[in-house]
């Protein structure tokens, strides 16, 4: 999620799609909280470290969730 001029990860809700609209306030994986901006430029901004740092952590913890056998 752009903000800032960075692209941060944030487990908030999405009002709609897989984004959060432009002036949207969102808690980031950085403990930050910005400001969404949703424009196709802030896309190509570089990823936040300490999100993308984070949101790793975050996947690894969900892959080793024992999983349902049916």
């Amino acid at each position: 999620m752009p903000a800032d001029g960075r692209r941060h990860a944030s487990l908030d809700k999405r009002p709609w799609g897989n984004a959060y609209p432009s002036g949207m306030l969102v808690s980031t994986l950085c403990s930050q909280e910005v400001v969404a901006d949703a424009t196709q430029e802030a896309w190509l901004w570089r990823t936040c470290d300490d999100c993308h740092s984070e949101a790793r952590r975050v996947a690894e913890a969900v892959l080793k969730v024992p999983r349902m056998s049916v």
